[in-house]
């Protein structure tokens, strides 16, 4: 079910125990929910008992209406009440081999009791373990936005077998039944329409605030084959919201492979994926608690050098070890991380992890795929050019017959054109296809080889020639801005067909607002022809475009620009692009709830095929970035603060109260970054 990933989530330990450990230790005692007679309020409940009692218990104390054994023993309560949770997580860390944040506590409270300032040892443990519930319950906040993703899909549908309707679990659903969705309901799993028409809410999967029409698919025999290559206008998916027309669905994923589901599952083992500032946190507690402890250890022998007594020493070390304690360093990254995660997802972009999303955040160059990211990628039929005593029809019939057995964009693009202008002309049956990668395809007509492809596949690497009135027509549409290919039957040049793919109208206004963002540098790369690549580039306001690029070229231009940017992002569909995204930096997927590659091979999934959600994306990422680096002034600068004033004098009472202070000011902090708003179309 949907709802499995991230309920495991909700188990996690404290933010004050290493973060690090919560995704590789969640069956150890170190990952308690909490639960019992309060559920999971129970720290919080335990905490304000302690808090409570220390308070009765310095009333009595300080108002003598009652004997000094009467304060102890609620002295003595307070300890019991605000230790119970931090002795579990101490000896759970004990008994893995490590000296964490817990256990330094608990520490300078026994020294407290041991020095009997009782007051103050049950002080500490009540701003602690409030600090922990507090922190525990503001954390949920960004947790349950993950939840709250696999709740979007309903629990049963009404499907369709043997002639009848009738309501079953999701999970019971299985491929190829068709289900009945009715009006203004949530749709209960992934699928293509086969009948009906309505307008369906893709928000919650895709970010999309404009509901997307759908409509049944042309052939469903064919989606059945290829579900993948279905239109949007007839594919949906689970937990989107149907609008005023009932439709049937048939299922093409069980419950568990939804992109919902999928997603879920993500964005909620994200959190372990570390960037380098989280790295660096881990790396830096390994070997500062240690640390904290040896430099305890020495203020105990402070008496030797000067004249005070053993008691003083004593407490002025137990002090140390409450302010060198990284608290707000533990929790810093980790909850800013999984705030970025949450928030991004609430708006349609899966972000795997805190490396991506710190690296967006740094990043000053983009490179963009052309066809399908900056423009519509659906290129239109513009001029046939027949040639040799060749017709038009005779040359859309070959390349329409070879096309339709190729998944290439171009390659739709020719068959869906071509066969409005064939009509019901019958196509002799293409056979042998082979892809030649980024250049074009072979296929057979009979006994015959046809080749389709650019200009530059012609002549080299066992593919014939062409002749000179081919590259005249070539020329000529290129110099208009066309997309040209040429068809060869045999040794004879049938002709060249001329293709034409628009700017998407958002690219400008995207390009801008990422100029605005603090991107310096941008390229569109494009397989065309570099006249083409240039009208695209001017039309969308970029100044550098590269054409005529095989896919290793490609991967070649992002290298120079990661030498001269260091961080760069790639954008692309994930699939063509899947080379020169994985060289990148950061790997940008569009369209990603479509396309199982993206969706699992891109860093940065934008789920829906819009580039408007780009700079949402880079916006969020930025604001991230400076707030991790917020989180690690405060609380580094808290504990470069706190410990020579400790070691001067300062008690553990204020000690607490600033420590504690902080390790929740870098939580709601990181939260604000849940609050995030950049304007989506």
């Amino acid at each position: 079910m949907v709802a499995q990933s991230p309920t495991k989530k909700t188990q996690k330990p404290h933010s004050h125990s290493h973060a690090s450990d919560r995704h590789e230790e969640k069956g150890s005692d170190h990952a308690h929910s909490h639960a019992g007679f309060f559920g999971q309020y129970a720290e919080l409940v335990f905490s304000l008992v302690c808090g409570l009692l220390l308070g009765v218990g310095f009333a009595a104390e300080q108002l003598g209406w009652a004997p000094e054994g009467v304060s102890v023993a609620l002295y003595g309560a307070a300890y019991l009440a605000g230790g119970f949770y931090t002795v579990r997580e101490a000896f759970a860390n004990i008994r893995r081999g490590k000296f964490e944040i817990d256990t330094l506590m608990l520490v300078a409270a026994a020294g407290a009791a041991i020095l009997g300032a009782w007051a103050e040892g049950a002080l500490l443990l009540f701003l602690f373990s409030l600090g922990h519930a507090l922190e525990h319950f503001a954390m949920g906040r960004a947790t349950q936005a993950i939840e709250a993703l696999a709740k979007l899909a309903p629990q049963t549908a009404v499907v369709t077998r043997e002639g009848k309707a009738q309501e079953v679990p999701v999970d019971q659903l299985i491929v190829g039944d068709v289900i009945v969705v009715r009006p203004n309901a949530r749709l209960p799993a992934d699928g293509f329409v086969i009948q009906g028409q309505s307008s369906v809410n893709q928000a919650p999967v895709t970010g999309e605030s404009i509901p997307v029409d759908k409509q049944p698919v042309p052939d469903a025999n064919a989606a059945r084959t290829r579900p993948e290559s279905v239109a949007s206008s007839s594919r949906v998916f689970a937990g989107t919201i149907n609008g005023s027309g009932a439709l049937e669905i048939e299922v093409t994923r069980k419950a568990g492979d939804t992109v919902l589901a999928r997603v879920v599952k993500m964005v909620s083992e994200a959190e372990s994926r570390k960037s380098p500032t989280q790295r660096f946190t881990d790396r830096f507690q390994k070997f500062f608690v240690p640390a904290v402890l040896i430099l305890a250890v020495v203020l105990l022998g402070a008496g030797l050098i000067v004249d005070e007594p053993f008691a003083a020493s004593f407490y002025r070390s137990m002090a140390v070890l409450v302010a060198a304690s990284p608290c707000a360093l533990a929790i810093a990254t980790p909850s800013a991380v999984l705030s970025g995660v949450a928030r991004a997802a609430q708006g349609g972009v899966l972000i795997k992890g805190g490396a991506p999303l710190e690296a967006l955040g740094a990043v000053r160059a983009i490179a963009f795929d052309k066809t399908g990211t900056l423009t519509e990628g659906s290129p239109r039929i513009t001029d046939v050019e027949p040639l040799g005593g060749t017709t038009a029809e005779e040359l859309l019939a070959v390349a329409v017959a070879v096309e339709s057995v190729s998944d290439h964009p171009l390659a739709f693009a020719i068959v869906r054109d071509g066969r409005q202008r064939l009509g019901n002309r019958k196509l002799d049956p293409a056979s042998d296809l082979k892809s030649l990668t980024g250049r074009g395809v072979r296929a057979k007509i009979g006994t015959d080889l046809v080749w389709i492809g650019k200009a530059e596949m012609f002549g080299a690497d066992g593919v014939p020639s062409i002749g000179q009135e081919a590259k005249s027509a070539i020329s000529s549409l290129r110099a208009s801005g066309r997309t040209t290919m040429v068809v060869k039957k045999g040794t004879m040049d049938l002709g060249v067909i001329g293709l034409m793919d628009s700017p998407r109208v958002a690219a400008r206004q995207v390009i801008a607002r990422l100029r605005e963002l603090g991107v310096g540098r941008m390229v569109m790369l494009s397989g065309d022809n570099q006249k083409v690549a240039d009208a695209i580039a001017r039309e969308v306001g970029l100044d550098d475009a590269r054409g005529d690029l095989m896919p290793e070229d490609k991967v070649k231009i992002i290298g120079g620009l990661k030498e001269e940017a260091r961080l760069i992002a790639m954008v692309g569909d994930g699939v063509n692009d899947a080379p020169a995204m994985a060289s990148s930096t950061v790997g940008i997927a569009m369209g990603a709830a479509g396309s199982d590659v993206a969706l699992e091979t891109a860093d940065v999934a934008l789920m829906a095929d819009r580039l408007e959600h780009l700079p949402f994306v880079v916006g969020l990422s930025r604001y991230t970035r400076s707030i991790i680096l917020q989180n690690l002034y405060v609380s580094l600068g808290v504990v470069a603060l706190l410990v020579p004033a400790t070691i001067f004098g300062l008690g553990i009472g204020p000690a607490v109260a600033v420590h504690e202070g902080s390790t929740l000011l870098v939580v709601v902090n990181a939260l604000r970054i849940l609050a995030y708003r950049e304007d989506l179309p």
